[in-house]
């Protein structure tokens, strides 16, 4: 008998579908308040930022729902933990990566980008855990109990 579905899989496909609501919202936001401050060039930092944090949320949830697959084999366990911390680490490299070929240039402003990475952030936090506690999950999921021992 295949494994059963694991139960965070619709919790995680909510959590990046409010999360491209929230992008939407923060490049709304950021784009309105970036051209007011910086012109132009705040609103194309305010987007770079917006969609660095998207990236980055879907990267998390991604790799959560990719290693899903190997859920409940005992043999592939590896594979699991193997996908997840190597999505983390894919977006510590690939944050590093962007950070110096943005940092100079005259088409950003490193305010406004700094300001709508720390809201993407902090809102996909928020978006978390709203998402986990309304999600009506119990404790313990996905876990077969043995059987009551007989009566004698």
């Amino acid at each position: 008998m295949p494994p059963a579905q694991p139960t965070s899989i619709p919790i995680l496909k909510r959590i990046l579908v409010y999360g491209g609501f929230l992008a939407l919202a923060i490049a709304l936001v950021g784009a309105t308040v970036g051209g007011l401050v910086d012109g132009w060039i705040g609103i194309v930092s305010a987007l770079v930022g917006t969609a660095m944090a998207v990236v980055f949320m879907g990267i998390t949830a991604g790799s959560i729902l990719l290693a899903n697959r190997y859920a409940g084999r005992e043999a592939a366990i590896g594979a699991f933990f193997g996908i997840v911390m190597g999505g983390w680490l894919l977006k510590f490299v690939v944050f590093l990566v962007l950070m110096v070929l943005l940092r100079d240039q005259p088409w950003i402003s490193p305010v406004v980008l700094f300001l709508s990475i720390i809201a993407g952030v902090v809102g996909s936090l928020v978006v978390d855990a709203v998402v986990v506690m309304k999600s009506r999950m119990s404790y313990v999921s996905d876990v077969t109990l043995p059987p009551a021992p007989a009566d004698e």
